[in-house]
C-alpha cells in the first residue's frame, strides 16, 4: 500500500474478481463541490483499465455524470456507482455529490459504502474543508467507518500540501493530529509562467523511495539529497503515528530504544489501523497526463482500498427488526445466509422505468427471486409523509452500472451492489428479505427538508399529470416531502435548498413531461377577535311563492390561543326553534372557516347565540345557516380583527464562533432568542422562537452565513398576533 512494489494491473469486467465478500470493497468519495471527486473517479478507473480515456467533467464525457441534468449544470446531483477491477479485488466507487443541498445522494452513498474517501482540494486551501465535510467526517467517526484523506489539484499555483496536510490534521485530526498523516510526499515539476508547478511522482515515507511518472511511465529511484531532511520529519512523525495506532505494544519500545522497525511491520500494523478506522492516511493523486495510462498517485489509491480498507464482512451490519418492530438477530455477511438488502437509491429511466440501486447486506439476490419489500412509514418523524408499505415482488433483470450503460448480472453476493428493475413500488430506503422471514432494517439518518417550494401546473393538461410526477420524485429521493397544504391551497415540494428544488423542477419538466410553475409560498395565516362585538343576521326575502326568513343575534368573544371555536346556545323562549339552532352553528362555523376579514380562518373566539326570529312557514335550515354566517361577518365589522402568523420553535446548531451573528440574525427575523447550550465539539445550539414567515429560505441564508457548518430543525410552536403594519399590508395586497 502507499508506495509498495506496484506488481497490480487492472482489468475491465466483472470475472477478474473472486465471487465473494472478501473480495469487494465500497468506497464512497466524500468532498465539496469542486474538490475534484468526479475527475479522481475517472483517473481511477482509467489506471484500473476499466476506461480506455479519461473523461472531463467540463464537457460532461465523464462515466459519473451520465444524467443530462448533470451534463447541463456540469456538477453531480446524485450518487453515481463506478466499479472497477484492481488486483483480483472488485472496487465499488461511489461518487457522491458535493453540494450540501444533495446531502440525501451523501448518505446513501455512505449507507452502501464500508469506507470512505474525503477528497479535499489543495486550490481551496481556505475553504478545503467545508462546514458539510467536517460533519460527514464526525459522523463517519461516529460509527467508527474507516476514513483516508485525497488531497488534489496540487498543479494548481499557490498550492502546498503541507499546508494542505496541516489543515486536514487540524481539522480532520482535532483529537488526535498524530492519526491524521501522510504516506508520501509529492514530487512536483518546475513552475511555469503560470505559477502551475505540475505534479510528476511520490517520495513514499516508508520504503523511501520516489516513484517518478515525469516520463510518462513509472521510474523507482532514491530520494535526492536535499529531500533528506524534510523525509526524515515527516517519516519519523508517520511511524510514531502508526506505532501509536498498533495493537503490538512492544513496538514502541523498540522505536524508544533506537531499535529498527521492519518496513513490512510498519504497512501491516498501517493497514489494521486503516481498517479499525483509527488511522487515516493524506495521499495525493492528479489525473493522467495526455496519453498516459496512469494518473499521479492513483496506484498507491488503489492499493489503499484493497489493502487498507475493510471488507463487507469486517464491518458491522445495520440492526434488522420484523415489519412490526420487534428485534431480530444481526444479519451476517454470507452468501448462504437468508438474504437481506436495502434500495439505497431509486432512479428512472424512459426506457426501463424505475430502477433500485440495491446494497445486499446478507445473502445473495438473483434475478427472478420473490422478495419481500417493506418500507418505513414516513409519517414517523422525518419521514415524509408516505405510508408504511409492504408487499412481495418479483425480482427483475440484475445489471451493474458503468455510466449510461447497465450490464447483465446473473447474481449479486452479499457485500455488492446492483441495480434491479421492476421492482414493484421500492422506494429508497426499503428493505428486500426472504418472504418467509420479512425483515425491516433500520433507517439511515435523513435530514429533514426545510426548505418550501410551491408549484402549480401550468395547464390543465399537466395538472392531469402532476400528482404522478410528484408522487415519484419524492419516492426517489428521503430528502423530499410533499404537503397539500389545505389551509393554504397550495402543493408544496419541501427541499433542502434551491439547488434541489431547482433539480425537482428540471425533472418533472424533463423526466414526467410535467410543465410546473413555482409560486410564492405562503404561511397559513389565522384571524381572531380583538375585543367583544355583537352582530346581528337577517335574511327576509318574499318574492312570491315560498321565502325565506332567518334572523339570529350573537355576541363575540375572544378566547385564548389555541380555544378554536366555541358555540354556546343562549336563545330563551323559543325566539329560535330548537332545529335551528344548529343551523345558525354551521353557519357561523362555515363562515369562520372562510375568514371574516382577509381570507384567513377565524378561530379562538366564543360565539353566543342570544336572541332570533323565525317564520313558521319561511324558516328553513339554509336560511339560519345564511343568518349565522351574516351575524358573524357584522360582528367582525364592529371590531378589530386580528391576523395570526405561525411561530416555530427553531433549533440552530453552529460553531461556537458563529453564535453572535447567529444570534443577530434571527433577531431580523423577528425572533426570540429563549436560550443557548453547549453541544458537543465547540458547538452551541441556539434555542428560538421564529415566526415562519420569516424562516422560509433560512436553510439557505444560515449555510452562507456559517459557511455550511450550521443546521437547524423547527417544529411548529403556536399562532401569535401579526404586527399592525405588516397585517395590514397583507389586507392591503388581497
Amino acid at each position: 500500500m502507499g508506495d509498495r512494489t506496484h506488481t497490480h494491473t487492472g482489468a475491465a469486467g466483472r470475472a477478474a474478481a473472486a465471487d465473494g465478500p472478501a473480495s469487494v470493497r465500497n468506497v464512497a468519495l466524500v468532498g465539496h463541490s469542486g474538490s475534484g471527486k468526479t475527475t479522481l473517479v475517472e483517473a481511477l478507473a482509467l489506471t484500473a483499465g476499466a476506461l480506455n480515456r479519461a473523461g472531463r467533467v467540463e464537457d460532461g464525457s465523464t462515466v459519473s455524470d451520465h444524467d443530462e441534468i448533470e451534463r447541463r449544470r456540469r456538477r453531480s446531483v446524485q450518487l453515481s456507482l463506478v466499479p472497477v477491477e484492481w488486483g483480483g479485488y472488485r472496487i465499488n466507487l461511489l461518487d457522491t455529490p458535493g453540494h450540501a443541498d444533495f446531502v440525501g445522494e451523501l448518505r446513501a452513498g455512505l449507507r452502501a459504502a464500508d469506507a470512505a474517501l474525503f477528497v479535499v482540494s489543495a486550490a481551496q486551501e481556505a475553504d478545503a474543508v467545508a462546514g458539510t465535510t467536517r460533519t460527514v467526517w464526525e459522523e463517519c467517526a461516529a460509527v467508527g467507518m474507516p476514513r483516508a484523506v485525497v488531497v488534489t489539484h496540487l498543479d494548481t499555483a499557490r498550492t502546498s500540501f503541507d499546508g494542505m496536510a496541516r489543515i486536514c490534521g487540524e481539522i480532520f485530526g482535532h483529537d488526535d493530529p498524530d492519526a491524521v498523516l501522510p504516506l508520501h510526499l509529492p514530487v512536483q515539476g518546475p513552475e511555469g509562467p503560470d505559477g502551475h508547478a505540475p505534479l510528476t511522482g511520490l517520495t513514499g515515507l516508508l520504503a523511501q523511495r520516489v516513484l517518478d511518472y515525469s516520463s510518462g511511465e513509472l521510474q523507482e529511484r532514491a530520494p535526492a539529497g536535499d529531500q533528506q531532511e524534510p523525509l526524515r520529519e515527516a517519516r519519523n512523525r508517520l511511524i510514531e503515528g502508526i506505532i501509536a495506532e498498533s495493537e503490538d505494544e512492544t513496538l514502541m519500545d523498540r522505536y524508544l530504544a533506537g531499535g529498527e522497525i521492519g518496513v513490512p511491520t510498519l504497512f501491516a500494523d498501517l493497514e489494521r489501523a486503516v481498517a479499525r478506522g483509527s488511522f487515516h492516511p493524506v495521499l495525493t493523486a492528479a489525473p493522467a497526463a495526455e496519453g498516459a495510462r496512469q494518473g499521479v498517485g492513483t496506484v498507491e489509491l488503489l492499493d489503499l482500498i484493497t489493502r487498507g480498507f475493510p471488507s463487507p464482512g469486517e464491518r458491522a451490519l445495520p440492526a434488522v427488526t420484523t415489519p412490526g418492530g420487534d428485534p431480530r438477530p444481526a444479519p451476517v455477511c454470507d452468501p448462504a445466509a437468508p438474504l437481506v438488502a436495502e434500495v439505497v437509491k431509486t432512479s428512472s429511466d424512459p426506457y426501463v422505468g424505475r430502477v433500485s440501486l440495491v446494497r445486499v447486506f446478507s445473502g445473495t439476490l438473483r434475478p427472478d427471486d420473490t422478495v419481500h419489500v417493506c418500507g418505513h412509514g414516513l409519517t414517523e418523524p422525518g419521514g415524509g409523509g408516505r405510508p408504511c408499505h409492504e408487499a412481495d415482488v418479483r425480482v427483475g433483470a440484475l445489471t451493474e452500472p458503468f455510466g449510461g450503460q447497465q450490464r447483465p448480472l446473473d447474481h449479486c453476493v452479499c457485500g455488492d451492489l446492483a441495480c434491479v428493475s421492476k421492482l414493484g413500488g421500492a422506494e429508497t430506503g426499503d428493505t428486500l428479505s426472504g418472504t418467509g422471514d420479512p425483515l425491516l432494517m433500520e433507517p439511515w439518518a435523513m435530514p429533514d427538508p426545510l426548505f418550501p417550494l410551491a408549484v402549480r401546473a401550468h395547464s390543465k393538461v399537466d395538472e392531469d399529470k402532476l400528482s404522478q410526477g410528484l408522487g415519484r420524485l419524492v419516492a426517489e429521493d428521503p430528502t423530499m416531502r410533499l404537503e397539500q397544504n389545505q389551509d393554504t391551497r397550495q402543493v408544496v415540494l419541501w427541499c433542502m435548498g434551491e439547488a434541489h428544488a431547482d433539480v425537482a423542477l428540471e425533472r418533472l419538466r424533463s423526466r414526467y413531461g410535467v410543465q410546473v410553475d413555482a409560486e410564492p409560498h405562503r404561511v397559513p395565516l389565522r384571524e381572531t377577535f380583538a375585543s367583544r362585538s355583537v352582530g346581528r343576521g337577517r335574511l327576509v326575502k318574499q318574492s312570491g311563492g315560498h321565502g325565506q326568513y332567518a334572523i339570529c343575534e350573537i355576541e363575540v368573544e375572544p378566547l385564548p390561543p389555541g380555544a378554536g371555536i366555541e358555540f354556546v346556545d343562549k336563545v330563551a323562549g323559543g325566539s329560535v326553534p330548537r332545529q335551528f339552532i344548529a343551523s345558525v352553528e354551521k353557519g357561523v362555523r362555515s363562515q369562520a372557516a372562510r375568514g371574516v376579514a382577509a381570507g384567513h380562518p377565524l378561530v379562538d373566539v366564543r360565539v353566543t347565540l342570544l336572541d332570533g326570529k323565525s317564520h313558521s312557514v319561511d324558516s328553513s335550515d339554509a336560511a339560519f345557516q345564511t343568518a349565522g354566517a351574516l351575524a358573524l361577518r357584522e360582528a367582525a365589522a364592529g371590531t378589530r380583527v386580528q391576523l395570526l402568523e405561525p411561530v416555530a420553535e427553531v433549533g440552530v446548531l453552529v460553531p461556537d464562533d458563529y453564535v453572535g451573528p447567529v444570534m443577530s440574525d434571527l433577531a431580523g427575523r423577528r425572533g426570540r432568542v429563549v436560550g443557548t447550550e453547549q453541544a458537543s465539539g465547540e458547538r452551541t445550539l441556539v434555542r428560538a422562537e421564529v415566526p415562519e414567515a420569516e424562516i422560509g429560505r433560512y436553510t439557505v441564508d444560515l449555510r452562507s452565513l456559517t459557511h455550511g457548518s450550521g443546521r437547524f430543525d423547527r417544529a411548529y410552536a403556536r399562532h401569535e398576533p401579526m404586527p399592525p403594519q405588516l397585517a395590514d399590508r397583507i389586507r392591503e395586497a388581497r
